[in-house]
């Protein structure tokens, strides 16, 4: 319990956390169902946790290094667990969703401190052992989430994809408090509020004004005006980055082409790969009339095809030109996407099957090596920022693929439907639509809505792929490897360095 009983903890926690990205995937035509939710709604279901996780993750964990990682870890797993419960009891979308933001801030204190915890208790060969098990429950919490989703959905009802929460966050709790010693940075540490509150508005802001333009309009007063806000918080968060003197993220850093490069790839990455999936989630259940546990059985493709070949890359590529791995990765994610973009009124999901697999080996080269590539694109006193930066904006990334997308395929399906049916889409949702215009019409508009998604979807890849290819070519981040990395990623990838 001694040796092993600190990663057991740790694991707990990662595991619910990343699990929660995926799990209410299959389970959001059944919340839409039951609380009677708009598509922006099912929206904010997904990006309400990803926006809170992305937004406070370098913050939480510069507060962790001063207060102590332990305490915070366990604050964070109460606060999940609070917020799960309330999830799950939810009455309307709107405390739904706030629940759903409320689990994000409990799963940024735990995946702030899970690999500073780490760090400190392994060293040397149990350190890489750790991290190679601690890889393996993240990669399968992605696997197991929209096939757990959907068992729970489909059994005691969509509740319980969040009650299912409680009993794992007291065991870790209990773990935690018994095995896991205190740990904190070093002295003279400061947090940056000023700047964690700014960068929180501008991707709050952002995402929020995507989501109503995909209601109202591009041109919409609430639109713009969020823009507008989204444009002033970023404006200070520069202003409040280059004044202080312990920052989030040393604007400095963006000189560097790699690093600009990673930061570009990691950003564009989990929108891509990911963001699109819920509502092919929506399409097979809604339309196709698939049950829960069968719509996340059919993801299965992409996440083993994922974890195939993210082993085998951790294995046979050790030391391979991270612009090779990251930039190719993100070109076969991207293609994926456009040889899903082939569906119309009689399509059915094997369709999407050869898609999802290149998706998948695409996500199995980007994931292990990204974070790697990160560190040695910055100085080895930047690495924990870096760390941190990497997986802020992924997790951005992903909140933001799904506003987009989801802006996307109204405005796609609104055009293909009959005059009046548009407003009738945002508001409910395509399920809203059933009775009132022939189903060839709506699956026919659906199709040619998922089919615009995974378009601009695939061309963001293709993109963002051929960019780190261009950027990425500096000796320092040139070769990365998943071993490589790992003591400086267990130390620092989320902790703010001194300056």
């Amino acid at each position: 319990m001694r040796t092993w009983g600190t990663l057991t903890a740790v694991c707990l926690g990662t595991f619910m956390l990343l699990l929660d990205v995926t799990i209410v995937v299959v389970a959001l035509p059944d919340m839409a169902g039951a609380l009677h939710t708009s598509l922006s709604d099912l929206q904010w279901v997904v990006d309400g946790y990803a926006l809170a996780l992305a937004a406070l993750l370098l913050g939480v964990g510069a507060a962790a290094d001063v207060l102590g990682r332990r305490r915070v870890h366990v604050a964070g797993v109460v606060l999940f667990a609070v917020a799960s419960l309330l999830c799950g009891l939810a009455s309307g979308p709107g405390l739904l969703v706030a629940a759903r933001a409320l689990q994000g801030v409990g799963a940024a204190a735990m995946f702030a401190t899970t690999l500073p915890l780490l760090g400190s208790v392994y060293q040397g060969q149990r350190r890489s052992v750790a991290l190679g098990v601690w890889g393996a429950v993240s990669g399968g919490a992605a696997a197991v989430g929209p096939v757990l989703g959907g068992l729970l959905t489909e059994g005691p009802g969509w509740r319980w994809i969040f009650f299912v929460n409680l009993p794992v966050s007291v065991a870790a709790v209990w773990l935690t408090l018994r095995v896991v010693p205190e740990s904190r940075g070093p002295r003279g540490m400061q947090v940056d509020w000023a700047g964690t509150a700014a960068f929180a508005g501008f991707a709050g802001g952002v995402t929020y004004a995507v989501v109503r333009a995909g209601e109202d309009g591009w041109t919409a007063p609430a639109a713009l005006t969020a823009f507008g806000c989204a444009a002033l918080a970023l404006v200070v968060f520069v202003l409040v980055e280059r004044r202080s003197a312990h920052p989030l993220l040393d604007l400095g850093l963006l000189r560097k082409p790699a690093f600009v490069g990673v930061m570009a790839g990691a950003f564009v990455f989990n929108g891509v790969a990911f963001g699109v999936t819920p509502y092919v989630s929506i399409w097979m259940q809604t339309l196709l009339g698939m049950s829960p546990v069968r719509g996340g059985l059919t993801l299965l493709p992409l996440t083993v095809a994922a974890m195939i070949v993210a082993v085998l890359v951790g294995k046979l590529l050790h030391g391979a030109p991270a612009r090779l791995t990251i930039g190719g990765g993100l070109l076969l994610i991207g293609t994926g996407d456009m040889c899903q973009a082939v569906l119309d009124a009689d399509s059915s999901w094997p369709a999407l099957v050869p898609g999802f697999v290149l998706v998948g080996v695409g996500t199995g080269f980007v994931s292990p090596t990204v974070a790697g590539a990160a560190l040695a694109s910055v100085p080895p006193e930047r690495s924990g920022m870096a760390g941190g930066a990497v997986n802020t904006v992924r997790q951005l990334g992903f909140a933001l693929g799904v506003a987009v997308f989801g802006t996307v395929l109204t405005s796609r399906m609104t055009g293909a439907l009959p005059h009046g049916a548009g407003h009738t889409l945002a508001g409910g949702g395509a399920a809203a639509l059933r009775g009132s215009i022939p189903e060839h019409t709506l699956r026919a508009a659906f199709a040619s809505g998922l089919n615009g998604t995974l378009v601009v979807a695939g061309l963001a890849g293709i993109a963002a792929g051929a960019l780190v290819l261009v950027l990425v070519r500096t000796p320092g981040a040139e070769r990365t490897g998943v071993t490589e990395s790992a003591p400086a990623t267990l130390k620092e990838k989320t902790r703010v360095p001194r300056t």
